[in-house]
């Protein structure tokens, strides 16, 4: 038998490495910066041209790198950053396995550009598809600046895969996020097709979050500080009041390095036990130093997933320093719910010695004594009071009547509405002429039919009520809009408020108005007429997230998406009581719908129990 094994050539198994550690055009950002990082780069700026996915540049000030260094960069499993196996448990750069830049330049067009403080000349280099094109020397500044152009072009079935540039470019943000936060100390910039979204000058922890995600985020922010012998925990916490539906701004950093950790994240969602609802998840931006030597980074290829010697101390920790924090900043409730502030005892007389309050009582005084310094006043104050309620009936017919005879005829002439309760809304005679609709544990409505009988979900009802309507609306660019007395002010992040104005157009025609755009401010002077001023922030938190989470490209589909997003928010909750009315109405408007059978999300929405049904449950 002939030997059927055989190496791999080296752009191939260059573009096999790359399927691993470049996924996305977000993963080549991620590589690239953190290499900035590593080369002590105090300024970073990346450039970004649809999505990614024709140009991505980085471009620093870090160290450079030589003429053969930069060649060799771009080899299989070269690095600067480890010299033996040992040291991959004491890490403290980012990169460290030689992949990225092999990977990267293996399904991409790379251009390298660098130069050392020490060299008047730099290098450049231009790499297609893992082949070297050109190396030459060039006048470049100090640093490193690296172009990745037409990504995947050699592998169109990885190309083919990549989603929307909305989505493409959202996950660029994220990466833009997590290399940021954890590197205060550097200014970042970002730009994209020519317009700046992110401008970073250098700050603390708590200023770099605020430049990201709006100034109304120093506000929501619960410091976080504790260090043992295991971990150093810094960060903040968000308040209880703002944690959200969607699993948004939650930032772990092990040594300055993104993680995911569903473990640690439990540890946090049960600190927040009881402040939260069901359902909600906390924010937070937790920095944890430990010693390298107690984590494996080398489990992942993407490195975003770590391994802990002790896992089981630092959740307790971790815990227990959140619930302190909560609990220093009085922002978890106090065992006594109805506890009055004005019980409290200042802080001007927290240390002052009690003083007994003297107590002045008149000895001599005898309610039942008629004497007129004693009991005469209370007399003759009885008396003016009777005389005020009779001049009261001064001038009326029957002036000579006792005043209780008075009062007795008009109780007997007056009118009093019946407050009698029926349990109905209708008469009887009206619910004759239709069938009645019960409501079973505020969540259900049961409807007799001639088979049997009829169960709605009456969340999932109302959804598809509204998702039809608004989607009517939307595309006949007709909707009624509440106009409001004094418009609505909100602040969100610069990506946020540019996701808004390219939904600006449908979302008028839903009924919302618009009357400013602007860096972070959003303001509403309209909304649609089912919509409450007070829910108007919780439903844009929610629309914006849900559009995050699966932005389409422009057109039905984004309409879809929207039309979707509003429903839910707008829908009548679980647990909300329904008059008879309302019960009759919601069940006339669902069948008046093209798909009353499912939810917008293609749950069921009603359920049929034929009378067969039934007798089979009494056999």
């Amino acid at each position: 038998m002939a030997d059927i094994i055989q190496l791999l050539p080296d752009h191939v198994a260059n573009q096999i490495a790359a399927g691993e550690v470049v996924q996305r055009p977000a993963s080549v950002v991620k590589e690239l910066m953190e290499n900035s990082i590593d080369a002590g780069a105090t300024e970073v700026q990346l450039v970004v041209k649809d999505s990614g996915k024709t140009l991505i540049q980085v471009i620093d000030n870090g160290k450079g790198m030589s003429n053969t260094d930069a060649r060799l960069s771009f080899e299989r499993h070269a690095t600067s950053k480890i010299k033996t196996a040992d040291d991959l448990f004491n890490l403290h750069t980012k990169g460290f396995r030689g992949e990225a830049l092999a990977s990267i330049a293996a399904i991409a067009h790379v251009e390298l550009k660098t130069r050392t403080e020490d060299s008047e000349i730099g290098t450049v280099i231009n790499i297609e598809g893992s082949k070297v094109v050109s190396q030459e020397a060039a006048v470049v500044p100090v640093g490193t600046t690296i172009s990745v152009k037409n990504l995947f072009y050699n592998i169109p079935a990885r190309r083919n895969f990549l989603k929307s540039h909305t989505v493409e470019s959202r996950h660029i943000i994220d990466e833009f996020h997590r290399v940021s936060l954890a590197h205060p100390q550097v200014a970042f910039k970002m730009i994209h097709n020519g317009s700046d979204v992110f401008n970073l000058p250098k700050s603390n922890t708590r200023q770099r979050i605020v430049n990201i995600f709006g100034s109304r985020a120093n506000e929501k922010l619960v410091p976080v500080q504790e260090e043992t012998d295991i971990v150093q925990v810094d960060g903040f916490v968000l308040k209880p009041e703002f944690a959200k539906k969607s699993r948004g701004e939650q930032f772990f950093f092990v040594n300055d390095r993104f993680i995911k950790s569903p473990y640690l994240h439990h540890a946090v969602s049960s600190a927040f036990e009881g402040l939260i609802k069901d359902g909600s998840h906390p924010g937070y931006f937790l920095f944890l130093e430990v010693d390298p030597k107690s984590i494996d980074i080398n489990i992942h290829p993407t490195k975003t997933e770590v391994k802990f010697d002790d896992e089981h101390t630092i959740y307790a920790m971790l815990r227990a320093t959140i619930k302190h924090s909560l609990g220093q900043f009085s922002v978890a409730p106090v065992l006594d719910f109805n506890k009055d502030a004005g019980f409290d005892t200042p802080y001007a007389y927290s240390k002052k010695t009690p003083v007994s309050p003297t107590i002045e009582v008149d000895r001599s005084f005898n309610p039942f004594e008629q004497e007129p310094g004693k009991s005469g006043r209370r007399t003759s104050y009885k008396h003016e009071q009777a005389a005020q309620w009779e001049s009261l009936y001064s001038g009326l017919k029957g002036d000579d009547l006792d005043l209780d005879e008075l009062a007795l005829q008009s109780a007997e002439s007056m009118e009093v509405e019946s407050e009698e309760v029926t349990g109905r809304l209708f008469s009887e005679e009206e619910t004759k002429t239709h069938d009645v609709t019960f409501q079973l544990q505020n969540k259900y409505l049961v409807c007799a039919i001639k088979s049997g009988m009829l169960v709605i979900h009456q969340n999932l009802a109302h959804q598809r009520v509204l998702y039809e309507e608004l989607l009517k609306n939307m595309t006949l660019q007709e909707a009624v809009s509440q106009q409001l007395l004094f418009p609505l002010q909100f602040q969100f992040s610069k990506p946020k408020v540019t996701l808004l104005e390219s939904l600006k157009e449908p979302l008028e025609f839903t009924g919302f108005v618009f009357s400013k755009l602007e860096d972070e401010l959003v303001e509403i002077s309209g909304v649609p007429t089912a919509v409450s001023e007070s829910s108007v922030g919780g439903i844009l938190e929610q629309l914006l997230s849900d559009l995050e989470n699966e932005v389409p490209d422009a057109g039905f589909s984004q309409n879809d998406v929207l039309a979707k997003s509003l429903a839910k928010n707008l829908a009548i909750k679980t647990g909300t009581y329904l008059e008879e009315e309302a019960r009759e109405h919601l069940v006339h408007q669902l069948f008046a719908c093209k798909e009353p059978s499912v939810s917008p999300d293609n749950r069921p929405v009603l359920y049929t129990i034929t009378a067969k049904d039934l007798d089979k449950k009494f056999m």
